[in-house]
């Protein structure tokens, strides 16, 4: 495990609010917080790259102090949680998904300590917030991008586990093709790992032996098959057009800032952070956005995108979520 951090003796003034949890009890003396990550995969990882840059963004600005240790097993989780809490952090930041009930057994041992961990269950108590990765919104309009641009009609993509938080995100990709090209065949493979871009790259060149000219990768490694074989890919969480020019045209982005900033101001508050923030990842918080490529893209399809967009952004229209495994 990989640790970096900037310990620092915090002094916690007291008396009068002994009633409140230490972590509001903190948050109310000094403006600046401590926030520990605790990363499933390095933070290279396209999901957790976007959480880690907000979290370095909100340290550079002055909101937080943040440390961090990435490549953290499920077997070491709930072990490398408590550290964080004994060192007296005010949040615990982490990804909870193969460690659901360690999780928050964790959390109930320290209930002096803020946790906030993507999790496919439900907040739990007062210090136990949750929240879910929902950069569907962008995965549809980027969907009825490639509806307009596959000469083949078959769209294939590539996911790690068939967890909500996946399954929702190619449902919407899908749903954004079929709104422009109801006909549209549809493949996908999941990986069975959240980092192993060999493998997804190995599942994008059968789905394109299979037919599929246009490829969403919610995984990395996606889009080396579609850049092998000359086809067109969609990538997501992060912008792989620089990395993949010519090949991606677009991007369904997450911005986790305005999670962070949800959190930090409940803490700051003296609000219980158990709550659900998947909210703020929704685009009428920010919280994502479609990236593309104008000139590789018809305008016609751009156009119906863009009308679509502003529905979303206005509230007008919601993109339906859809948590079923894809076939």
């Amino acid at each position: 495990m990989t640790l970096t951090s900037n310990r620092r003796q915090l002094l916690i003034g007291a008396a009068a609010t002994l009633a409140l949890p230490a972590y509001i009890r903190r948050a109310n003396a000094q403006s600046v917080i401590r926030i520990a990550g605790v990363h499933n995969s390095p933070v290279e990882n396209a999901w957790n790259s976007r959480i880690h840059l907000a979290f370095q963004e909100a340290a550079a600005s002055g909101l937080i102090e943040y440390e961090f240790s990435e490549g953290v097993a499920p077997t070491d989780y709930p072990r490398a949680m408590r550290e964080y809490a004994e060192s007296g952090v005010e949040l615990v930041w982490g990804e909870s998904y193969a460690v659901e009930r360690e999780a928050r057994e964790v959390a109930a041992d320290y209930p002096d300590t803020a946790f906030l961990m993507g999790s496919s269950g439900g907040p739990e108590g007062e210090n136990f917030g949750v929240f879910g990765t929902r950069n569907h919104e962008a995965a549809y309009l980027a969907g009825m991008l490639a509806g307009r641009m596959s000469e083949t009609g078959v769209f294939g993509s590539v996911g790690g586990f068939p967890i909500p938080e996946v399954n929702l995100l190619i449902n919407a990709f899908r749903m954004g093709v079929t709104e422009v090209n109801p006909d549209a065949t549809f493949l996908n493979a999941f990986l069975g790992a959240w980092f192993d871009p060999a493998r997804a790259k190995e599942a994008g060149l059968a789905q394109i032996d299979a037919g599929a000219d246009i490829l969403f990768g919610e995984r990395i490694g996606t889009a080396d098959a579609a850049q092998e074989r000359g086809v067109r890919a969609i990538g997501s969480l992060i912008d792989y057009t620089p990395r993949y020019p010519g090949t991606v045209f677009a991007n369904a982005i997450w911005n986790y800032g305005p999670t962070i900033e949800a959190i930090v101001a409940d803490v700051q508050a003296s609000t219980p952070v158990g709550r659900d923030y998947t909210e703020y990842s929704f685009m009428v918080h920010g919280g994502n956005e479609l990236i593309y490529v104008a000139d590789e893209v018809p305008a016609d399809a751009i156009a119906s995108m863009e009308a679509r967009q502003a529905q979303i952004q206005s509230g007008e229209w919601d993109v339906p979520i859809d948590n079923d495994e894809p076939a």
